[in-house]
């Protein structure tokens, strides 16, 4: 019985479920059909199923040698509890890497079959854009996500006969939902990848894409790992849980049947493209237009961004500098304020921290810029989410700063005024324009290109951070940069008495 007999014979429901349970069934059964074909094809593909079966079980094994060797090392100086905290990360990257490699069988569900000329019938069938795109989503997802699994599971059965070494209940809660949603953020950004590519070739180069970004994720948790911090390793997984749930939007929208049977080349029209980032990022009208009409219409449109913007930063921000405070208090000789007697004791202990190279207004406007433009970039691989991230984190150390100068007899609000808000009521304004603006850019990646999604989306909403930042965000870093270098310096001496 072929596919679309299948799907249109769908089985009657039990007459006990509501009439509600009956129309999901009818609605996602034809999915589920097409998730049984995918495993079966999958399994029956040895050059697939083989590498991957290998890769599961030897890597349990190599990793079980090297935690041994390592073992069998530290312990000649003592070090042993390096080892043990190297373990746990061992075991992320045992579950990393099988779902990695097992990103062939998402990169292969549109784009391999359109090769092999197996589509056409496929999109012929009464299936929904929706239900066929789930279906194969689901069929992607399963392989990588139950690799994962049995590569931990053998990572611990090794680990722990070989080394007397089993992980707490905690510890194996947060790795395997790690390994759960790295897999799932993986392989949904390949499904994109898949449906939006005309050959297979160009999927798997664009699959570096998807990998790298999650290779530097991985580092990230190995190192939270060796302080045994789990709190926040399990906000990361809730990030990629939102991460997810927004891939999954954006491939439900951009997805089109049509256009994957009728684009057989991806043409490359840097004319266009040019085109579109310049007429974006040029002010065409002058300056008075800029100033009057163009930057005030670039922040209506991002109203939603300014208003997330804001209340991540500032709710985010008060939310992790208190806990900063309670999880790890400072002592009172960590705030010696004796040391600031003028000027060049403040520039000295400035460029001591390594925060900056001198404390200059240049120096202070060339770290701020190049912050904000690495939060643009890195809204562009995240969705948006990391440029909000790396702006809520100086608010966070704002907080957890000026929460604990109290212990030292000093009043916080009275050293908040003179230290933080005579250049941030200047500065902050420009950071939540800068980032969310950047917001929108990576929330344009989950429009379709029919309502200003898609590449062209893309390139204007960059043009636009482009004319932002360039009209509004760099003037009002340079007004802020001037007053942090040349005057709360001296407010700072006059509250201390200097």
């Amino acid at each position: 019985m072929n596919i679309e007999a299948r799907i249109t014979s769908t089985p009657a429901a039990p007459t006990r479920f509501s009439a509600i349970w009956q129309r999901m069934h009818s609605a996602w059964w034809p999915a589920w059909v097409i998730f049984r074909r995918e495993i079966r094809d999958t399994l029956r593909d040895w050059r697939i199923v083989l590498p991957i079966v290998i890769l599961v079980v030897g890597f349990p094994f190599l990793a079980n040698f090297a935690a041994n060797r390592g073992l069998t090392f530290v312990n000649q100086y003592g070090a042993s509890l390096i080892i043990e905290r190297l373990l746990p990360s061992l075991m992320l990257v045992v579950g990393f890497f099988p779902s990695s490699f097992s990103l062939v069988i998402a990169l292969e569900t549109f784009a391999g079959e359109k090769e092999r000329r197996s589509l056409e019938s496929l999109l012929a069938t009464p299936l929904t854009d929706l239900q066929l795109y789930v279906g194969k989503l689901l069929a992607a997802t399963t392989p990588p996500v139950l690799a994962s699994y049995v590569g931990i599971g053998s990572y611990l059965l090794l680990i722990g006969f070989t080394l007397d070494w089993w992980p707490p209940l905690s510890l194996l809660l947060v790795s395997m939902t790690l390994s759960t949603v790295q897999s799932l953020v993986m392989v949904s950004g390949a499904v994109i990848v898949s449906s939006q590519s005309t050959s297979v070739r160009a999927a798997n180069l664009l699959a570096s894409f998807i990998i790298i970004p999650m290779a530097f994720v991985l580092q990230a948790e190995a190192s939270l790992l060796l302080f045994a911090d789990y709190t926040v390793l399990w906000l990361i997984a809730l990030c990629m849980v939102v991460v997810n749930v927004l891939l999954i939007r954006l491939g439900t929208h951009v997805f089109n049947r049509e256009q994957l049977l009728g684009r057989d080349i991806d043409e490359l029209n840097l004319q266009h493209a040019w085109q579109v980032f310049w007429e974006a990022a040029w002010p065409h009208h002058g300056l008075k237009a800029l100033y009057t009409r163009e930057i005030p219409a670039i922040i209506r449109g991002m109203r939603p961004e300014l208003l997330i913007t804001v209340l991540v930063i500032l709710v985010g921000g008060m939310i992790v500098g208190v806990w900063g405070i309670q999880r790890f208090p400072l002592p009172a000789e960590a705030f010696d304020l004796s040391q600031v007697q003028n000027l060049e004791t403040i520039g000295s202990i400035v460029s001591q921290s390594g925060l900056l190279t001198s404390f200059s207004p240049w120096a202070i406007f060339y770290n701020n810029a190049r912050a904000l433009l690495v939060a643009g970039g890195a809204a562009l691989i995240s969705l948006g989410i990391l440029a909000l991230l790396l702006l809520m984190a100086p608010v966070a150390i704002i907080v957890y700063v000026v929460g604990q100068i109290g212990g030292i007899g000093i009043n916080p609000w009275l050293f908040l005024a003179v230290t933080v808000l005579p250049h941030g009521i200047v500065e902050l304004p420009a950071a939540i324009l800068a980032t969310a603006q950047a917001m929108r850019m990576g929330d344009v990646m989950l429009a379709p290109p029919e309502e200003g999604g898609g590449v062209d989306g893309i390139l204007r909403e960059s043009g636009r951070f482009i004319k932002l930042f360039m009209g509004a965000v760099i003037p009002l870093l340079l007004i802020a940069a001037w007053i942090e270098a040349r005057i709360t310096p001296h407010l700072l001496l006059n509250f201390l008495g200097r």
